[in-house]
């Protein structure tokens, strides 16, 4: 009775996806303006959108009937965006990491990120992440609310930059089915974490700041985990 309805949906997933770039340009000019808390929520905007627009192009089979705009080279693009380039600008501009610690930053994570991104084995037979996924924006985050000591986030970046061409094992949060349903919930309480701490002025306590870095560090470490176990079971 529609026939042009499943191209409709099919085209609104491309013009959501799109909706990124501009959450990172409103980021960017955050950012560009020092003000931390508007440029991590629009980011954490992007995220949002990052986190639905791949089950919606399943569902309404945009590759069938959207074939002309190739969705995951527009997601990609986005990604680098508000995944490595705003929030490594943002480590560097603010302070955080000073000096030659904030150039090697600026030059290792950057240059790293772009070869992962073209990286065409990035994802494994369960639709985990082979190697850090790049997610530096989740980073960037983190050292905000923690403000470890320039060597350390250095130290951290370097091995996250080297993990990204190691065989371990990261999960996606929405595609990746074992301990889907937990790393669901953990995934979305983090994000709820992530607001507060960037609307708060990235002041998280007590409770709260336990809570966000218990949640980073399953996100984290959970591929690793099931490949223990998988090898365990060998």
């Amino acid at each position: 009775m529609f026939p042009m309805w499943p191209r409709t949906k099919a085209h609104s997933v491309h013009l959501l996806t799109a909706s990124g770039a501009v959450f990172a340009m409103f980021s960017l000019l955050a950012a560009v303006e020092a003000n931390w808390s508007w440029m991590f929520l629009w980011l954490l905007a992007a995220l949002f959108v990052d986190g639905i627009d791949g089950p919606l192009a399943r569902r309404w089979d945009v590759q069938l009937h959207a074939a002309r705009f190739d969705g995951v080279l527009l997601d990609l693009i986005i990604d680098y965006l508000t995944y490595v380039f705003i929030p490594v600008y943002a480590l560097y501009a603010s302070g955080l990491v000073p000096g030659w610690i904030g150039w090697g930053i600026l030059t290792v994570v950057p240059f790293a990120s772009a070869l992962y991104f073209a990286d065409t084995q990035m994802k494994t037979e369960d639709a985990s992440f082979e190697g850090f996924p790049g997610c530096w924006n989740m980073f960037a985050l983190v050292v905000f609310v923690l403000q470890p000591a320039p060597g350390v986030t250095l130290a951290v970046a370097l091995v996250l930059s080297a993990a990204m061409f190691l065989p371990i094992r990261f999960v996606h949060p929405v595609r990746t089915v074992r301990w889907r349903p937990l790393t669901l919930t953990i995934a979305l309480a983090w994000m709820v974490l992530a607001v507060m701490a960037a609307w708060g002025e990235f002041g998280l306590s007590g409770a709260w700041a336990w809570a966000f870095g218990l949640t980073s560090t399953y996100l984290l470490a959970a591929g690793v985990a099931q490949q223990m176990l998988d090898r365990l079971r060998v």
